[in-house]
């Protein structure tokens, strides 16, 4: 198919080169403008742009899409259909209209459970035992439209943000390749007005953390606020981003160590910290930073 790619992080990127492996041609590839980073604050471009160009791919960056001209520039593309991952902009209906067979949403939850921004750190933070995705019609609202295909994957019981967003990428470039090829014979299927959850944008106030509260929604908290924005505690004046964690036996005074490897007792039962970080310094396993760091038994953070 003559397809229009429109997605801007690291999570679309395996998507863009599933389709193009698979044979499709890609008329243009929308994604966000490059915006300041680093130290020098240079516009850097996002991860869909680098890939698009590294493919020789024509890339777009509007900072709107509800202008006249650039409706029309993306009418004038002539597609088949558009494929929107994780894109950053709100698609005007005659953008929507605009291709033969409409644009199509990769989703990485089991809609309509996790509409929105966060679903992938949602499912982790409530303890969901699977996710997965789903290959969505898009229409006005958001993330409402009728599911062609879906994929499903349970969630390990330690598994962060991080390596979920990975997993969900990977899977969600193969749903869609298979949605393609199968496109006329898929049948739209609408969302249930039941099981409607919504995915809220993480804000940073939900990354301290209270040791008074049970383990099990401690590790939930560590694992689904990792990598970004990372769990913290204070510890010798410096916050320190707590960024994976496992059940562990034991019990005692909450935020005390139990032992010398980093198990703490919380609220209800306790914790292993199995991954950390340091401000301004690289996350590292638990055994690494012990060694340089003197963490010990009967120790608070």
């Amino acid at each position: 198919m003559r397809v229009i790619f429109m997605g801007t992080p690291e999570f679309s990127v395996p998507v863009l080169e599933a389709l193009v492996g698979a044979g499709h041609e890609i008329a243009a590839v929308y994604c966000q403008p490059p915006r300041p980073a680093g130290r020098g604050q240079k516009d850097r471009p996002t991860p869909v742009h680098a890939s698009a160009r590294a493919l020789g791919l024509d890339v777009r960056h509007p900072t709107s899409l509800k202008s006249d001209a650039e409706a029309a520039a993306f009418a004038a593309l002539d597609a088949d259909i558009a494929v929107v991952v994780a894109y950053g902009l709100i698609l005007p209906q005659r953008v929507l209209d605009a291709p033969r067979k409409g644009c199509l949403n990769i989703h990485a939850s089991l809609l309509p459970r996790w509409r929105g921004a966060a679903p992938i750190h949602r499912a982790i933070l409530s303890g969901d035992a699977e996710t997965g995705v789903c290959i969505m019609q898009m229409e006005a609202g958001l993330d409402t439209g009728p599911v062609l295909l879906r994929a499903a994957t349970p969630i390990g019981a330690e598994e962060t943000t991080g390596e979920l967003h990975d997993r969900l990428s990977a899977l969600g470039a193969r749903t869609i390749v298979e949605a393609l090829a199968t496109l006329d014979s898929l049948t739209p299927v609408p969302q249930p007005e039941e099981g409607v959850t919504y995915a809220a944008k993480i804000d940073k106030a939900e990354a301290a953390i209270d040791w008074s509260r049970p383990a099990a929604d401690l590790i939930r908290q560590i694992n689904g606020l990792s990598p970004f924005p990372g769990a913290w505690v204070t510890w010798n004046g410096e916050r320190l981003k707590l960024l994976a964690a496992r059940a562990a036996s034991g019990q005692g005074t909450p935020g005390t160590m139990l032992d010398d490897a980093l198990t703490i007792a919380c609220g209800t039962g306790a914790l292993q910290l199995t991954r950390l970080q340091r401000a301004g310094k690289a996350a590292q396993p638990a055994a690494d930073f012990l060694r340089g760091n003197a963490l010990s038994k009967g120790e608070r953070l």
